[in-house]
């Protein structure tokens, strides 16, 4: 893998979120990927913050774009590597202020098999 594969994957992963594609989104990830986020146990507290798994990923995002249909981030920096990303966003919800958000990717043949979101 290279730094603009990468690259390319995390942008088509942003256009998925936000026009709220799960079938592109899930496509985008290695059928047993892990999901960290601080998010997760706001609404599901038995996950401790890591989802894994397709199904598991599915009911996340769908769960999520049915609570917030007007959520979406916009891409603000990136750090790309052989086998991960860094990307920063600006996570925009109806009603909410708006929050930094950082995320790593990591990338393997083509796949997302990790992602780790770190909110301010």
């Amino acid at each position: 893998m290279d730094s603009n594969t990468n690259h390319k994957i995390s942008l088509e992963s942003f256009k998925s979120f936000n026009q709220h594609d799960l079938e592109k989104l899930l496509s985008l990830y290695h059928d047993n990927a892990k999901h960290f986020s601080p998010k997760l146990k706001i609404h599901k507290p038995e996950t401790l913050e890591l989802i894994q798994g397709e199904e598991q990923l599915r009911a996340c995002w769908k769960d999520s774009f049915e609570r917030l249909p007007g959520q979406v981030y916009d891409p603000t920096n990136f750090i790309a590597g052989e086998s991960e990303i860094f990307m920063e966003y600006i996570r925009n919800v109806d009603g909410e202020e708006q929050a930094m958000v950082g995320e790593v990717l990591e990338i393997v043949n083509s796949l997302i098999i990790s992602s780790r979101v770190y909110h301010s």
